[in-house]
Formats: C-alpha cells, structure tokens, sequence
C-alpha cells in the first residue's frame, strides 16, 4: 500500500507524531480525501461531475472484464480535468501528495462486460467520452454508496473508491481529435492506427484509453485490452516504430549526460556512440514500496540488443525507452544508452509508469549535464556528481553494456592493427 512503516510505529503515532519522519501522515491522508468524496455523492448513491476523462479496464475475470468509469463528484472543467493529468502534473511537478489526492477523490462506477464487444460501449458513448480532448459531463447511478479504499498499482495511478454501477450516464458531447475520430471508423491495423495518432500529435495517454477500449484496429477483430496492458503496448508499438528508423541513423559524436528527478526518482541517462543498445539499472532504497523489509538497496536490470529483443519485458522500461526514441529519432542520431533509475524512499507509494515517461522526456529536453570523449569519463562524472549511493555507482560501474562496449572497442583495434 506504499512505503511500508511499522504497525506498531502506527499504534504509537495514531497519525499526528509523525514517528515515521513524514511531514503527514499518508493513511490518514488518503482517508480524508476518500471520505470527502463519498460524501459528495448525492443519496449516496448517484455521483455527478465531470469525467476528466478517466477510465480504466480491469484484467479480473477476462474475457469478462471490470470497466470502471472515474468521476469526481461535483467537479467540473478544469478542476475535474486535473485529476487524471499526467502530463500536467509532470509540468507542474504537483508532489506526490497532491496527486494521491487527486486520485483517491475520484469515485468509480464499475460496470463488468465482454471484451469482445467493445461496440456496446461505443454505443453508450462511455469509450468516446473516455477519449475526449476535454472533460464530459457525466453520472454514475450505483449500486451501493462506495466504501472507502485506495488501490495501488505499480502501473496504474492509484483508485480511489468504487461500486457496482446500475447505470452510467454521459450527459454532454465528447470532443475527439479529428484523426481519432477518422480511426474509429477505419479498418487500419492497431499498430498503424497507434503510430498514426501519435504522428498527428495526439498525447500517449488518450491514445491507451483508445487502445484499451477498442476503438482502433480491425473492425472485425476490436478487443477490451486491460489498461495496464495497453499503457506498455502503447509504449512499445511506438518506441519500437521510432527506433527502426533510428537504426538507420550515423551515430552520435560524443557521449552525452542527461539527468532528472521527480517524486523521489532520479534518472540519468548516458547517450554514448554506436547502433542503438539499452540497459536500464533501477536501484531501489529501502523502504520504497517494493523493497519495505529490505535492509540493503536493490539492483533490477533490463537489456535491450542490437535486434530490439529484450532481456524481459517491463513496464518501466518501456516507459523511459519511449522519450529515448523520441529524442533520437528527432535528433536522426542513433546511440547506445544506458538509464541509471534510483528510486528512494521519498517515493513512499506507487502512482503509475506516467511519471517514468515524463521525467525520462524532461531529462532528455531540458537536462543534458555534460558532454565526454569516452564513456568511461561519463561514468567515472555520473558516479561522482549524480548517484545517490554505493549500490548504485557499483550497479553502473559494473553496466553489461558498458562491459560489451569495452570488449568490442578492444576487439576492433586489434583487427585494426
């Protein structure tokens, strides 16, 4: 549920100590806000506001599968809109309080359908609404009054409370991008329809509602796709078009260093010359949400080779390797990179890979460091001035990438001789 802090530190706290070191106490917080909003629900029982837009498409019980449809209770317009706002909490660099916050005050009708009929919720204008550039005036008729809760997910951004819906209603027109609108109706591949949305400026985020929801791809063949699972698609399908033409780009001159930070997590990125490569290093401190009895920080690794084939598939990763394509790509420059992610323990609770994809995009735009001859230069620079701990310049200093680098390095001069 976040960053893990001992039950009996909790009994002995009871909230307003602050035995922890918090400047507040993140239950009670996260309690507030969820009360707060199911006490805004007329009889308890219906919620009406605006829909941000925000939906999300469970995996529980799939084929048959939880849809549910976020509102904040009497909110509207831009007040309603801010609550499922990457792109804007990244800009605004909103802390991790403010946007829990956010979260845990939306309320969710849940509806369970078919994943193979998308088209019902076409019909009902949920899917459109979803997609909207711009709020949409919406009510959820319950089932029950909502209970209390706050579910985290190490993909998606919290939950707040939900409840069965008997009925949900969208009671304004949904505003679509002009190319969305075309795609809905074209009997264009997923992936194309993917690439083509977002060649025509149209953010990551609307399009994995529209992915998930089964507005793009064959007609015949349309599909519910969990969100969770089209946030990475999404990623992916991208990142993966990007990088085929990045593959055929000379390569950088130099090594370049990139550095960001955001909710706790500090990410650097090396750029350094040759065919594009990746590896990706995440350090977790203790007491970060997956590492709450760990004593020790934690090193995960990802690599990616020369064919784009991964060592694993994962999420984060393919969050930060979109805005690396992006970069490269406009750039038409490829290069090896290397990603150093340290995760400390001021990230106390999981709110999504949205944050990953910004902080990697603003490193890349705004945060270039330095420049250097060789990559050991870079490293012995990013060990000294921009880790945070043992584990993690150990972590770098022993990168597979850089490892293989050097090998292949050695290997051409001596060929050269």
């Amino acid at each position: 549920m976040g960053r893990r802090i001992p039950p009996g530190l909790c009994t002995r706290c009871k909230g307003y100590k602050k035995l922890c070191g918090l400047p507040y106490c993140p239950i009670l917080e996260r309690f507030r806000q969820q009360v707060l909003a199911s006490s805004r629900i007329t009889g308890s029982r219906e919620v009406e506001g605006d829909s941000p837009p925000s939906i999300v498409v469970g995996e529980a019980g799939y084929p048959t599968v939880p849809i549910l449809y976020n509102l904040p209770p009497e909110e509207h317009g831009e007040k309603a809109r801010l609550h499922d706002a990457p792109l804007d909490w990244a800009r605004q660099r909103l802390p991790l309080r403010t946007i829990i916050s956010y979260r845990s005050s939306l309320v969710s009708g849940v509806k369970r359908v078919q994943a193979t009929t998308p088209w019902k919720l076409y019909e009902e204008e949920i899917s459109v609404a979803a997609v909207s550039t711009k709020p949409v005036q919406s009510r959820a008729l319950l089932e029950k009054p909502p209970i209390p809760s706050l579910r985290f997910d190490g993909v998606l951004a919290p939950q707040g409370p939900a409840a069965p819906a008997r009925k949900v209603i969208v009671e304004s027109n949904p505003t679509l991008h002009p190319k969305l609108e075309k795609l809905i109706w074209d009997d264009a591949r997923s992936d194309e329809a993917v690439y083509e949305l977002y060649r025509s400026g149209v953010d990551v985020y609307t399009i994995v509602r529209a992915f998930s929801l089964g507005l793009l791809g064959r007609v015949r063949s349309r599909r519910l796709v969990p969100t969770r699972w089209s946030i990475t698609a999404v990623d992916q399908i991208i990142s993966t078009r990007l990088l085929h033409r990045v593959r055929t780009y000379d390569t950088l001159g130099r090594v370049e260093v990139y550095h960001a930070h955001y909710l706790g997590n500090y990410i650097t990125v090396i750029l350094f010359p040759g065919s594009y490569e990746a590896e990706l290093i995440e350090v977790w401190h203790p007491l970060t949400p997956w590492t709450q009895a760990a004593s020790q920080p934690v090193v995960y690794r990802v690599t990616e080779s020369m064919s784009l084939k991964l060592s694993e598939m994962d999420g984060g990763y393919m969050a930060m390797r979109l805005p690396v394509a992006e970069q490269l790509h406009a750039r038409r420059r490829q290069a090896k990179a290397i990603i150093v992610r340290e995760i400390t323990r001021d990230y106390y609770a999981p709110v999504g890979n949205w944050h990953l994809r910004e902080t990697t995009r603003q490193a890349l735009v705004h945060g270039l460091v330095a420049t250097f001859d060789t990559l050991d230069e870079a490293i012995r620079y990013v060990s000294e001035k921009l880790l945070l701990s043992d584990a993690a310049r150990s972590a770098l200093h022993s990168s597979i990438l850089a490892r293989k680098t050097r090998s292949t390095t050695t290997l051409d001069m001596f060929l050269k001789r």
